[in-house]
């Protein structure tokens, strides 16, 4: 069975340790839509394990990604920090409705999942990433990342 989404070499953005943690929040974004697509209890079980996976390693990637951009004095590292804490504060929020029985449709939650980080990955982290290789370029940064 194909997955809901399946990575694509355009999605990378050229520093390894970043790809990869991308490359798991797909798989985690995978596993959620396979939990829809069980019945509603075997669903809610594992929808409810996975999405508390999701938010930790949410956190993880976000929290690495700013320690990055922070070696490398990104201009932009305030503006990028607020589209996790918006996109952090989102996920938490559709959490609580969904443990709280209130409204909460798990296939467009994992539709939300799926545009807000590939959008996510192609505009900024790209942006950040042309911005560290024209400085790796110019020969202004000297520490890997």
């Amino acid at each position: 069975m194909e997955p809901f989404i399946a990575w694509e070499d355009r999605y990378a953005i050229g520093i390894l340790m970043v790809d990869e943690q991308h490359k798991e929040l797909l798989n985690l974004t995978n596993a959620l839509y396979e939990a829809c697509r069980e019945g509603d209890e075997a669903a809610g079980a594992i929808f409810k394990d996975t999405i508390r996976q999701t938010v930790e390693y949410v956190k993880k990637h976000f929290s690495a990604e700013e320690q990055i951009l922070e070696r490398v004095n990104y201009p932009e590292l305030l503006a990028h920090k607020q589209e996790h804490e918006a996109f952090v504060k989102k996920v938490l929020e559709e959490v609580k409705n969904f443990e709280s029985g209130k409204s909460f449709v798990p296939n467009q939650f994992v539709r939300f999942l799926r545009d807000w980080i590939l959008a996510h990955i192609a505009v900024s982290d790209k942006k950040y990433a042309d911005y560290i290789f024209r400085l790796k370029k110019e020969g202004a940064l000297t520490l890997s990342v």
